[in-house]
């Protein structure tokens, strides 16, 4: 009977400190160190309003926003993932050709990659330049805006990652929309 208490009291405090200390010392440091990725990379509107995180991404479907990659969780930020279904799948397929329909793609005018497939956790916040700048059209037209104008906005969000070493340019959809809704 004594070692099994002996035994709890070890778990126990092997549970808070390994549970609850770390996770506290963790936090702690993060919340010095960087704050604002610590607290979720919220971003908000000037009167406070939370509007979401530059950390997921969010559906946007009006033709007067940019569009971000397809979710296969419907941008659930609770049940992030892939779909796992196979490449040979008829859901898939349809759901290809629905995006490819919605975005009007063509033969000459081909969807980028990433318009068309979802991300591995179905929430990522970013998309190429490349996918941004073939949605300018739609976007510029639905504003009535000139295309050049939405283009340079674009390119003024746009930003590699990895410096030098990214080969390509990425854009946070989320950030881009509330540019453009930006007087």
């Amino acid at each position: 009977m004594e070692s099994l208490v002996t035994s709890l009291r070890i778990a126990f405090v092997t549970l808070l400190v390994g549970a609850g200390g770390y996770t506290a010392v963790v936090l702690g440091f993060a919340r010095l160190a960087a704050p604002a990725t610590a607290a979720g990379s919220l971003i908000a509107r000037p009167d406070g309003t939370v509007v979401g995180s530059r950390l997921l991404a969010q559906a946007f479907t009006q033709p007067r926003y940019f569009w971000p990659r397809p979710s296969a969780v419907g941008y659930n930020a609770a049940g992030a993932g892939g779909s796992n279904k196979s490449p040979t799948s008829p859901d898939l397929t349809a759901r290809g050709e629905q995006v490819v329909a919605a975005h009007g793609a063509t033969a000459a005018r081909p969807l980028p990659a990433d318009l068309a497939a979802a991300s591995g956790g179905g929430l990522d916040p970013h998309i190429t330049e490349r996918a941004a700048l073939w949605q300018v059209e739609r976007v510029a037209a639905a504003r009535e805006r000139p295309p050049t104008e939405v283009e340079t906005l674009v390119r003024r969000h746009a930003f590699a990652p990895g410096g030098f070493m990214t080969q390509e340019r990425l854009v946070n959809v989320l950030e881009l929309n509330l540019a453009l809704d930006r007087p």
